[in-house]
């Protein structure tokens, strides 16, 4: 099966794909790093989204975020090899909430 890739978005460009029709930010990191700091969305933790993807299934695109871009990196690939995710379309955060660019 071929899935689409995800797309890197900088920090900076956050706001206006967020803007998109159906959008929805994820964010996984740990619950306690998301109520310390956020940029709002959902919290779904790295360690949660293969159980929890169910949540994200009516949005189109997601953009997910973590701290520094790693995270973020396995999600949107890991969900992009889910069936349900396949065909859409998913932006992610290059170099995190801390990408300085």
């Amino acid at each position: 099966m071929t899935t689409q890739p995800y797309t890197d978005i900088a920090l900076g460009d956050l706001e206006t794909f967020r803007q998109q029709p159906g959008a929805l930010v994820v964010d996984v990191r740990d619950e306690w790093e998301f109520e310390e700091f956020n940029l709002g969305g959902i919290n779904i933790p790295l360690a949660d989204i293969r159980t929890r993807r169910a949540e994200l299934t009516p949005y189109d695109p997601l953009i997910v975020l973590c701290t520094n871009g790693v995270r973020s990196r396995v999600a949107a690939k890991d969900l992009l090899r889910h069936p349900d995710f396949s065909h859409k379309m998913i932006y992610h955060v290059a170099g995190g909430l801390v990408d300085a660019e």
